[in-house]
């Protein structure tokens, strides 16, 4: 297993330097459809971010959970929830709904001793708290994090910059 290292500094131009959405402008299109999805009112916002926090913080990316721990502060979240989202299980800042959403996240991204990621039992668990609207809004959730992932991690945009510009 490769380690990795641990450095004191900050990188402070991304990896690549060139924007990628500049590059490919198609992008644009693409990810305006991925928020009008995860936008449509039918899964609260507070707990899409949430997912996306716990998402960035699953794939090891400190771009994705600074930018979505600046979201969720924005969005008026207590410093509380935002930062007990990686110890969510024993964490008595969030409902069953969201506990749920964010036992799906991990479900979805990380590898399973059993082989199968997403159970039964918390398939129904997550259909108990959402109706299928919400349910497949919140899959397009995960699946939006998990679209930008790479991004993050390849082309290493600067923590902390604007979300619109991370590469200026």
């Amino acid at each position: 297993m490769e380690t990795r290292s641990i450095t004191a500094e900050i990188p402070r131009v991304p990896r690549m330097p060139e924007d990628p959405a500049e590059l490919v402008p198609e992008l644009a299109e693409v990810s305006a459809a991925l928020f009008k999805v995860t936008g449509n009112g039918s899964v609260p916002r507070s707990t899409i971010g949430l997912v996306h926090l716990r998402a960035g913080q699953i794939v090891g990316s400190t771009y994705l959970t600074v930018l979505h721990t600046g979201f969720l502060r924005k969005g008026g979240q207590s410093e509380e929830r935002i930062t007990s989202v990686a110890s969510w299980q024993d964490s008595p800042y969030f409902t069953a709904a969201e506990r749920t959403a964010l036992a799906l996240v991990e479900a979805a991204l990380q590898p399973s001793a059993d082989g199968e990621r997403v159970s039964d039992e918390l398939y129904a668990r997550a259909a108990g708290h959402y109706e299928p609207k919400a349910l497949a809004t919140l899959m397009f959730a995960i699946g939006q994090v998990g679209f930008f992932s790479p991004v993050a991690l390849i082309a290493k945009p600067v923590p902390g910059r604007s979300f619109s510009d991370p590469w200026k």
